[in-house]
């Protein structure tokens, strides 16, 4: 059996966990939602430096979970390499490269949105390709066709704002503290999701029609945007930011679920994982659940603590590629950006 040491430092949750094939042993994740919050976004040079005061508490912690008394019980070791913030990924990717150096391990850099998918491996040990996956976080929406380890493709991608990054916008408009995903969803839940018809949102094809899979939220996030200052404007009353909440959430999840199971029945895949920060929203995984179950598509949501970044699930899919062969080379550097398409760029 494989057991990996893994970190995740692609942005601003500083993580390290060790993964036994799709068995987690431990997973510390240190977060930096509250130093970031009075800037509403996360701040690249801050998340850096906070990277590095805390990396080796984490690590401590993650060993200390996993009873790792020898490093003789690791394999290998690994870091998120791509997409991600710079200064960010070269916190855990150096940690890891020395780990790897230091201990002569093999190492392996690890495709950011590759790792998302692998949560869905950690909710279910026994999944196995092929299958459709929604990835929704903060920084992507795709629907991925995956067809093995390393092997995907990509359906459908947003034309503009990333899902989580509308339920930040909207959250902002909204008077909400950031992050908004969590807080929209709370406050959804008291709201009514029919008082306010707002659009989807569609991506125009230039021979006409629309896009079956591609997604598009900056309509929707001005249609809030338009409404909020017409209520303003009218009336003296309060905005019903219950009801705002649970209207936006609704035509995300609306969009979200049509173009996942368009995008099932299209490719024939009985399958579909949901994964990403926006995964744990509570609206999303009713409405989809229960439309899935409806058109006879089996859905898979990672427990919500897998669904934010992780490093189980970094370590998730090393071991998956350590178990082919894969290695990656001490000199790999880090990437802003890299499409998932390209994932075998990483290994030698």
């Amino acid at each position: 059996m494989t057991t990996i040491l893994a970190l995740e430092t692609s942005c601003d949750e500083t993580a390290v966990a060790v993964v036994r094939d799709r068995q987690v042993l431990s997973n510390a994740v240190t977060s930096q939602v509250e130093l970031h919050q009075p800037y509403g976004g996360v701040v690249p040079e801050v998340a850096c430096r906070q990277h590095l005061e805390t990396l080796n508490l984490v690590l401590e912690e993650a060993l200390s979970q996993a009873r790792v008394f020898s490093w003789e019980s690791i394999d290998g070791i690994a870091a998120t390499c791509a997409p991600g913030l710079i200064g960010s990924l070269l916190m855990g990717l150096s940690a890891a490269k020395t780990l790897a150096l230091v201990h002569q391990k093999p190492f392996l850099g690890v495709h950011h949105l590759e790792g998302h998918i692998y949560a869905s491996y950690l909710a279910e040990a026994q999944l196995q390709p092929p299958f459709l996956c929604l990835l929704v976080s903060g920084g992507h929406t795709s629907l991925i066709q995956v067809r093995g380890c390393g092997d995907y493709g990509i359906l459908g991608e947003t034309r503009d704002d990333a899902a989580g990054e509308a339920f930040d916008k909207v959250a902002r408009l909204l008077g909400l503290e950031y992050p908004g995903g969590p807080v929209i969803d709370q406050l959804a839940d008291q709201g009514d999701p029919g008082r306010f018809n707002l659009p989807e949102g569609q991506v125009s094809l230039p021979e006409g029609g629309y896009h079956p899979y591609d997604t598009s939220f900056s309509g929707l996030k001005t249609a809030v945007l338009r409404l909020v200052r017409k209520l303003e404007a009218t009336t003296a009353a309060p905005l019903p930011v219950n009801d705002l909440a649970a209207s936006f959430q609704n035509a995300v999840a609306r969009s979200l679920t049509r173009r996942a199971l368009r995008a099932a029945q299209d490719y024939n895949l009985e399958t579909l994982v949901v994964v990403g920060g926006v995964a744990a929203n509570r609206g999303l995984r009713k409405h989809l659940g229960s439309a899935a179950t409806t058109q006879g598509v089996r859905v898979l949501f990672p427990h919500p603590s897998l669904c934010t970044d992780n490093a189980a699930m970094i370590a998730c899919a090393a071991s998956d590629h350590f178990d082919h062969g894969h290695r990656s080379s001490l000199s790999l550097t880090a990437q802003s950006r890299l499409s998932l398409t390209r994932v075998m760029s990483l290994y030698e």
